[in-house]
């Protein structure tokens, strides 16, 4: 079998981290088992769904490097929707309701005072042919339920929560098509699963109950199911997922200085048993990803984690990955020096600048005669080899100075920072004549 599986967005508005982790578990599992991760975009809401935000989706996907195989648009498929949806009523698994939204609301309000579940009562089935006739001719246009084999016991084997059970006799028929026509999303998905070969549903355990009423439908469809993963939905640092959170998606990352690669490697890896680790081989990352290794409890999502990993990837990246995002002018030689001390790309320029300088250091006055040493000596070593030992190994044995006393004002003077990347590898760089001036400058204050 040949997995597949498949991210279904909806196009009412911008991707947001939840959205973003959903979507990379299914593109990890479609890699680890060597199948295909489709896009479909589910755009049957003609009301609220707008082209800007297919776009956004496809460039938030490509930003995270997850290519699909292909993608397929709801809007596009309503002929074979209304194909099959004929069939079921048919065979009388799809029937009208004539309610209105207030009658319904009332109804629950009534069952709820009762202590009885709110659950629709099917008051549409006792309708006849003629009833029907006399509603529609009074103008009152039906919406579609989806009519549950109400004796059943519904039961699945998830791939995260293990064994669910749900009696449909506890659950209302899902209404699928509203009065207007138009599709709701229980239905479609189905419809797209099989048709698309779809294996495995990967997404969020808030659409458990879901998966209840869409297995019956797969029943009704004469269709296997796939196999589901529900995963815990995310929370916060504070306990909860926020506003603010939910609603973080790839631009906030990226004005950040957040690197995809740090973004999938802690949505791969939190809610699971496995450490968050910077990983920038997705290989790797896929390799590892198994629904086995997922708990219960709701993934944390903490920005302060997610920093601390940034830059550790950034400590990792190579500068082909980074030439288009460093100032012009920084080389291999330079990346590869301070790259260490980054936590995000873009403070390359920060250190870029000491480099070319100038630079202001704050010198305290004891220090300046000590720099004006330091200046002559930097004069006389030979600056092809290692500056940076040979200028402290020499004032180490004039100025009497070691540890501490030694290299902090040689770097304030030179970098005009108390820590940095190593000195050996930044004063060449820096070079000869521009370190001559800083400490001149820092002698003479």
């Amino acid at each position: 079998m040949t997995v597949i599986t498949r991210f279904a967005p909806s196009p009412t508005g911008r991707l947001h981290v939840g959205n973003l982790r959903t979507a990379l578990h299914n593109w990890l599992f479609a890699q680890k088992m060597g199948g295909a991760f489709w896009l479909r975009i589910d755009d049957t809401d003609d009301q609220r769904s707008e082209e800007r935000f297919v776009e956004s989706i496809r460039a938030d996907l490509a930003w995270m490097g997850l290519a699909p195989a292909g993608e397929v648009r709801q809007s596009a498929r309503f002929d074979l929707y209304q194909r099959r949806f004929d069939e079921l009523v048919a065979t009388g698994r799809v029937y009208p309701a004539y309610e209105t939204a207030q009658e319904l609301d009332l109804k629950r309000k009534i069952q709820l005072g009762r202590g009885l579940p709110p659950i629709y009562d099917r008051a549409a089935l006792a309708l006849n042919d003629a009833d029907r006739a006399a509603l529609e001719a009074d103008g009152v246009k039906p919406h579609w339920r989806f009519r549950l084999d109400e004796t059943a016991t519904i039961t699945w084997d998830d791939l995260v929560r293990g064994g669910q059970h749900f009696a449909a006799s506890t659950m209302s028929d899902p209404v699928i098509r509203r009065a207007d026509g138009s599709w709701l999303y229980m239905l479609p998905s189905v419809i797209d699963d099989i048709d698309m070969g779809v294996t495995h549903v990967v997404r969020g355990e808030d659409h458990v109950s879901n998966t209840a009423l869409q297995l019956q439908m797969f029943e009704a469809l004469g269709a296997p199911a796939p196999a589901f993963a529900h995963a815990a939905l995310l929370i916060g640092s504070e306990g909860k997922l926020s506003k603010r959170l939910g609603s973080l998606g790839v631009d906030h990352f990226r004005e950040a200085g957040v690197e995809p690669q740090t973004l999938a490697a802690l949505l791969a890896r939190i809610g699971t048993s496995d450490p968050v680790e910077p990983l920038i081989d997705e290989t790797v990352l896929a390799a590892t990803f198994d629904f086995a290794h997922f708990g219960r409890a709701p993934a944390r999502f903490d920005e302060a984690e997610l920093a601390q990993v940034n830059a550790r990837i950034v400590h990792q990246l190579p500068y082909d990955a980074v030439r288009d995002r460093v100032p012009g002018g920084m080389g291999k030689v330079e990346w590869d020096a301070v790259r260490p001390n980054l936590a995000r790309v873009a403070d390359a320029a920060e250190w870029w600048q000491v480099i070319e300088g100038p630079v202001a250091a704050t010198i305290d006055e004891a220090d300046r005669a000590y720099l004006a040493q330091a200046a002559a000596v930097a004069e006389a070593i030979d600056w092809t080899a290692d500056p940076w030992h040979a200028l402290t190994s020499a004032l180490k044995d004039r100025a009497g100075r070691k540890g501490k006393a030694l290299f902090l004002p040689l770097r304030r003077a030179l970098t005009a920072h108390d820590h940095g990347p190593d000195m050996a590898t930044l004063l060449p760089l820096i070079g000869r004549e521009r370190a001559l001036q800083r400490l001149q400058a820092a002698a003479a204050g």
